[in-house]
């Protein structure tokens, strides 16, 4: 119970502190000093998380703040009829924001951040761990161990069971849902394109208020030059200059709010009666079917909604919630009454409310902020288009690019170059082609609400199957959210033909990139899944695989986490030497955030000793960059080196195992048989091993381990002189062995099949990064190994 608000535990140790005064002599008890530390600790957090949410608003609401910018001027861009219209549409901006923004998006949907990560492929990846939905079955038992792959068990009579069940009975259901995911990451990116239009060319139209006679082309030539400039400075990084964003922001939320209340007091107290939504009813009983149109401007309002879920970076949802509801919420209901108010006076002003409300004595200062605060929504609009095609590429959606990190401190400060430009290209072009709110408006109306609606979709499946939510729950959610969001929709939609079709063409151009790229890249698995070689004809060759074994290592690269590559056997059956120890490296991403360190390295053996074959898998997070350098390659050896020792000491292993040959498709958990040591403990390396179902820590076994040596007991003569051999075979050098496959489609196969892969795969994998490159192969080691495959 608490006392004079504060808990007990405060009280008991500030009484604790007292005694302790008293008794300066006898030294601090562990209950006391346990209980000080904990309530300084609670004190810390507290500004941690202040200061947290004080950050957030120049990374997350940058977007939703510059809002009021055009709102009013896109829901009447014919004038104001009727005063009372205002009250109508005020109310539907305050319960929109109070429903959507608040409700749905920062008091629901920001839970289900994936660690930190937001977004439709963060949510994606949420549903990937918790059912078999992912369309590229390349998930191994293994990676459900690691310690960032959180997933629930299910009842399978309870409903989540069944849910679960009904996604991975069909195929269709599967690519269906990839589908929706691709068309709301589709709609991101075209945001990605209105925002920073619509933003920086509203913000320096004020410009004009102050210069009448100026062409509106000067505004547009300013705004474009803006833009040029925000994009062109993009490969500096953020580190810098992104300090200044937070105090730009809560500034620019200071002076709307303000602003806000000062018209309020000065034209028109009776707006606050837009509280009441039975203004709302009223509005659309007298306007009809214009009130309804109006909608596609009233949408505007809540813009940059998505975008906050998207940048959520590393920002905890408690931060989050308090700058939305002390700071953002109740500014833009100050900011949008405030207008409201002034337009009651002057309803001629509709078409630059936002400037004219503005007092004479900060008019510039006011239109200095905007630009500002509409440069750093851009940015934050950029940066969330960065993570998303990051987050895609992880995912096999989109064609390889390059990403550089623009930051050793912060790795989601990202940049790539080639979406950079096409972004800046597309974005200046929207600016200069319309040049006017109204039309970018209907545009960007249009994404927001179609990737709001993708979100209630997979917001229903996190809820049934990650939270566990009561049917009843799920129903109320779904059916406030698809109420509000299908009326706006409805309204977008008839203005498809005055700007709205921009972002339904964007996107289409982004989804079929993204779904034919994952298409031809799921075939392209599906083939080496099945063509790849028994291990019975492994063993048939014997120890020299009937070829002559070189000295050095040969780092085989393949998408297959188990089995041996078709790639291997057209490389022997074509050549007739093999390096003396061959390595199977597979790179993956999983759908986790990130992989730790000391899990990322899963080492196998394949086949007997004296065969000198492993396999290594590299595990990557969406999150997570893999980059070549002499860490990375030096890491791998230490592995092999590691993976080497542990086999011996936990068993001792000879050539004279008895090995049984199994057929590769049959669902064996290693690639080896089930009586080889490495199977009874495969190793996870960077110090872990991976047995049954736990990851037991291996610092303690190493530490054993070199105690034994040293000593002498660990004296294995099989396993000094493989070590022996593997250095020799490093020195002697290392070939990185690549497959460059060209896939056709198969002479039966329909008409898309033939367009998707023969005409459209084919050009992406042209003008994409070569696969050398996106693994950061070093070309002078690089052997290129080619093959055509018909799928």
């Amino acid at each position: 119970m608490a006392t004079g608000g504060k808990s007990n535990e405060e009280i008991d140790y500030k009484s604790r502190i007292w005694v302790l005064d008293q008794k300066l002599d006898q030294p601090m008890d562990a209950e006391a000093e346990k209980l000080r530390n904990k309530y300084e600790d609670k004190k810390f957090s507290r500004l941690l998380l202040m200061q947290l949410a004080f950050q957030s608003l120049g990374v997350v609401y940058g977007d939703l703040g510059t809002s009021p910018l055009y709102v009013f001027y896109n829901t009447f861009p014919d004038g104001i009829e009727d005063p009372e219209d205002l009250i109508g549409a005020l109310s539907l901006i305050i319960y929109s924001l109070t429903l959507i923004p608040l409700l749905k998006y920062v008091f629901i949907v920001c839970r289900a951040n994936d660690n930190g990560q937001g977004g439709t492929f963060a949510l994606y990846s949420l549903l990937c761990r918790h059912a078999k939905v992912k369309t590229i079955p390349n998930q191994d038992h293994t990676d459900e161990q690691l310690t960032t792959y959180s997933r629930s068990t299910f009842n399978d009579k309870s409903f989540a069971g069944k849910t679960k069940r009904w996604l991975e009975e069909h195929p269709f259901r599967k690519n269906a849902l990839l589908v929706l995911v691709l068309v709301g990451s589709s709609m991101v990116i075209g945001d990605g394109i209105l925002t920073p239009a619509i933003s920086v060319l509203s913000a320096v139209q004020g410009i004009k208020l102050d210069h009448p006679k100026m062409s509106s082309d000067v505004v547009v030539l300013v705004a474009v030059v803006i833009l040029v400039g925000l994009f062109s400075m993009q490969h500096h990084g953020l580190d810098r200059v992104s300090w200044l964003f937070a105090p730009i922001v809560l500034l620019w939320f200071l002076l709307i709010g303000g602003i806000g209340l000062f018209n309020i007091w000065k034209y028109d107290t009776g707006v606050m009666k837009a509280i009441s939504p039975v203004y709302i009813y009223r509005y659309f009983r007298r306007g009809g079917r214009d009130s309804w149109l109006s909608l596609g401007g009233i949408m505007l309002s809540i813009t940059g909604t998505e975008a906050l879920f998207a940048d959520l970076s590393h920002f905890p949802v408690p931060s989050i919630q308090i700058a939305f509801t002390t700071v953002v919420f109740p500014c833009l209901l100050f900011a949008y009454s405030g207008q409201a108010a002034y337009l009651m006076k002057n309803t001629s002003h509709v078409a630059d409310a936002f400037y004219s409300s503005i007092p004479d004595s900060i008019y510039w200062p006011v239109l200095l902020v905007a630009t500002a605060a509409a440069v750093v929504a851009s940015q934050a609009t950029i940066c969330a288009t960065f993570s998303l095609i990051k987050q895609a590429l992880a995912l096999d959606c989109f064609p390889r690019v390059k990403i550089v990190h623009t930051s050793k401190r912060f790795l989601n400060h990202i940049y790539i170059p080639d979406i950079n430009w096409i972004l800046m290209i597309l974005c200046v072009s929207v600016t200069a082609g319309f040049k006017n709110q109204s039309q970018i408006g209907n545009a960007s109306g249009t994404a927001v609400v179609i990737v709001m609606l993708v979100t209630t979709l997979l917001m229903i499946l996190v809820m049934l199957l990650i939270w566990r939510c009561h049917w009843i729950l799920v129903l109320i959610f779904t059916g406030l959210s698809l109420v509000v969001e299908i009326t706006y929709f409805s309204s977008v939609l008839c203005k498809v033909n005055q700007g709205g079709w921009v972002p339904l063409v964007i996107a289409l151009a982004f989804f079929i990139i993204m779904y034919v790229w994952h298409y031809g890249t799921k075939k392209r698995y599906e083939f080496e899944v099945h063509s790849k070689v028994s291990l019975a004809w492994i063993l048939g060759l014997g120890p020299s695989l009937g070829l002559v074994r070189v000295p050095g290592i040969g780092l085989v690269y393949t998408e297959l986490a188990r089995g041996v590559p078709h790639i291997f056997s057209h490389f022997i059956t074509n050549l007739p030497a093999i390096h003396s120890v061959v390595v199977f490296v597979c790179v993956k991403f999983l759908p986790v955030h990130t992989v730790p360190e000391g899990e990322r390295f899963l080492v196998r053996r394949i086949g007997p000793i004296n065969f000198r074959m492993f396999r290594c898998v590299v595990r990557y997070g969406y999150k997570d960059l893999h980059k070549r350098d002499e860490s990375f390659e030096k890491k791998l050896f230490e592995v092999l080196h590691t993976f080497v020792r542990l086999e011996s000491m936990m068993d001792g292993c000879s050539d004279s195992d008895d090995y049984s040959i199994c057929d590769q498709e049959t669902e064996q958990p290693n690639d080896v048989p089930l009586n080889h040591p490495s199977n009874r403990m495969p190793l996870n390396m960077d110090g872990t091993i991976s047995s049954g179902d736990s990851i037991v820590s291996l610092n303690d076994h190493m530490h054993n381990n070199t105690a034994i040596e040293s000593s002498g007991l660990l004296s294995n003569p099989a396993e000094v002189n493989e070590l022996e051999f593997l250095g020799v075979c490093r020195d002697a050098g290392v070939v990185h062995i690549l497959g460059n496959t060209e896939i056709l489609a198969r002479r039966d196969s329909k008409f898309f099949k033939k367009i998707a892969i023969d005409h459209i795969y084919a050009f992406l994998r042209k003008i994409c990064r070569k696969n050398s490159a996106a693994l950061n192969v070093p070309h002078e080691s690089l052997l290129n190994v080619g093959q055509v495959i018909h799928v």
